[in-house]
Order: C-alpha cells, then sequence, then structure tokens
C-alpha cells in the first residue's frame, strides 16, 4: 500500500482499465445534541438513549461510465457481544462485492485508520493484488475523499429527523443513500468539489 500519490492512482486505473474507488466510513447516532431547555431548578431533564449507525461506503469512477455508489450499514444497540462498527470482513466483502458489480480490477483510495492497516487486511489485499491496488490518502485529508461529500448530504437531509428509535434512522440513512445511487450528476460534483479530475 501506498500513501498519498492520487495522480498515480489515476495511473494505474487507466493502465489496468480499472476503477478509482474511494472509501470511508460515516456514524449517526440516535443520542441528540445537547441542548438548554426550561426545567425545574436542580432538576435537571435527563433523556437517556442509546444507539448507533455506522455506514461503510464506496464511491466508484471510471472515465466513460457511470459513477456508482456502494454502502453497507450496521446498527449499534449496546447489547453485549455487539460490534460498534465495522471490522475485516466487512470491508473485505464489501471490496468483493464492488469487484463483482463493477467487473473489473479496483484501485481503492482510503484514509489511515487503524483497521485499513492491519496485517489481516493488508493479508487480503496483497493476495488479491491481481485485482485490487490501494493507495492512502495523506493523514486526514478528508476534503480529498469524495465520500465525505455523499456523507454530507446524507446528513443534511436526516439533520432534523426526531428519531422515534434506531431503526428510522437505519431507514432514513439508507433511503437516502438509495436516492443517491440514481443520481449520478450528484456523485461526480462530490468528486468535482475534491478539486480531483479523472481526465487530469
Amino acid at each position: 500500500m501506498e500513501e498519498g500519490g492520487l495522480a498515480a492512482g489515476k495511473s494505474v486505473a487507466a493502465a489496468c482499465d480499472g476503477w478509482i474507488v474511494f472509501e470511508d466510513e460515516a456514524g449517526q447516532s440516535l443520542t441528540p445534541p445537547r441542548a438548554r431547555t426550561w426545567g425545574r431548578r436542580g432538576c435537571t431533564p435527563v433523556v437517556r438513549v442509546r444507539g448507533r449507525v455506522s455506514m461503510a461506503g464506496m464511491t466508484c469512477f471510471k472515465l466513460g461510465e457511470r459513477p456508482r455508489l456502494f454502502y453497507s450499514g450496521r446498527e449499534y444497540t449496546g447489547r453485549k457481544d455487539q460490534p460498534k462498527g465495522f471490522g475485516r470482513r466487512d470491508f473485505r466483502d464489501l471490496l468483493i462485492r464492488a469487484r463483482i458489480q463493477l467487473g473489473g480490477p479496483i484501485v481503492l483510495v482510503w484514509d489511515n485508520v487503524r483497521l485499513h492497516l492491519t496485517k489481516s487486511l493488508r493479508g487480503f489485499i496483497e493476495a488479491n493484488a491481481g485485482w485490487l491496488t490501494v493507495f492512502q490518502l495523506p493523514t486526514y485529508a478528508p476534503d480529498l475523499n469524495p465520500r465525505e461529500g455523499i456523507w454530507s448530504l446524507v446528513k443534511r437531509d436526516i439533520g432534523n429527523l426526531a428519531a422515534a428509535d434506531l431503526s428510522q434512522i437505519t431507514r432514513a440513512v439508507k433511503r437516502k443513500l438509495k436516492m443517491l445511487q440514481y443520481r449520478p450528476e450528484v456523485i461526480n460534483g462530490c468528486l468535482a468539489g475534491t478539486g480531483l479530475a479523472l481526465d487530469a
């Protein structure tokens, strides 16, 4: 895996007739934001909620092709032994699904979160070097990842949702992502927002 080198990533994708795939994770909590409210002095109102929806997604680009959007979601309700987020197998399965649906090699661009750098994921990447090449984004460079634009659109759309439970948030997030899958101009706009271009 190489760090940075987005221009090199585009060259690799062009040489292998592959897709440039940007991956990122995000989450939406059921916990409401802190705010001032009216209450009896000395009796602070407390609302107890628990839950989080974790999402992992891939935004895929190839010159001359319609952009694609893949995603996977997971709910965390606080139950014992329940994973809080995504693990190695989840990323592996998402990559395999993307490869099958895209039908070609993948040049993956993602950030430096600890899980991406684990020995097991590195082993998977090395074992599949025939169709998978990975580039690491520079440290803390969300502005270079079009996935950030996708997450921003999703969160803006559900910003005023007063969810009764976690499943309502999950449905709202998935509904918005499903809508975006059929809006290639919006996905391309998220790429343009990074300042990157496929033909550069």
